[in-house]
C-alpha cells in the first residue's frame, strides 16, 4: 500500500472529523432555542433573506428537496415558517418566517461568539479556515455547472 492511502494522510478525514465535532459543539447551543444544525442553517438563510423558495433553500444550503421537505415541516409545525405554494406554478414553494421565526434571531444573536469560545480558537483562524473551505467548495460548484 503506497502511503497516500494511510488516513493519517488523507485530507478527508479531519475535514470529516472537524465537521462532526464543530456540530457536535453547536448542539447544545442549539438546544437552548431548540433548533437542530440543519434548521439553524435554514433559518440563518431566512434571517437575511425573508423570503425563499424551496428550490433557493436548497441551492444556497446544498439540499436536495427530499432532505429540505422534512426540515422545512418541522420548522413550519414549531411555528417558525409559512411555507406557501405559488398561485402561478403550484410546483413552487415559497418559504417566509413568521413572527416567532423572526423574534428568534435575538435569541440566536450570541451563537456565533459561543461558537468561537467552544471550539476555543481564534477569529482569525476560523476566518482563515473558512476562506480556505470556501475556495474549495467554490471550484467544486463552478466544475458541477
Amino acid at each position: 500500500m503506497t502511503n497516500s492511502l494511510f488516513l493519517k494522510n488523507q485530507i478527508c478525514f479531519p475535514v470529516y472529523a472537524l465537521a462532526r465535532e464543530i456540530i457536535n459543539h453547536y448542539r447544545p447551543i442549539l438546544d437552548e432555542i431548540d433548533l437542530t444544525y440543519p434548521q439553524y442553517l435554514v433559518m440563518m438563510v431566512l434571517w437575511e433573506e425573508r423570503i425563499q423558495t424551496v428550490n433557493q433553500l436548497g441551492s444556497k444550503l446544498m439540499l436536495d428537496t427530499g432532505t429540505l421537505t422534512p426540515l422545512l415541516k418541522r420548522l413550519q409545525q414549531k411555528g417558525l415558517v409559512n411555507r406557501e405554494r405559488s398561485s402561478a406554478d403550484e410546483r413552487v414553494v415559497s418559504v417566509s418566517l413568521t413572527d416567532s421565526g423572526m423574534a428568534l434571531l435575538d435569541k440566536a444573536a450570541c451563537i456565533p461568539e459561543k461558537m468561537t469560545n467552544s471550539l476555543g480558537i481564534s477569529h482569525e483562524d476560523l476566518v482563515q479556515l473558512k476562506s480556505i473551505t470556501d475556495k474549495i467548495l467554490n471550484q467544486q460548484q463552478k466544475k458541477s455547472n
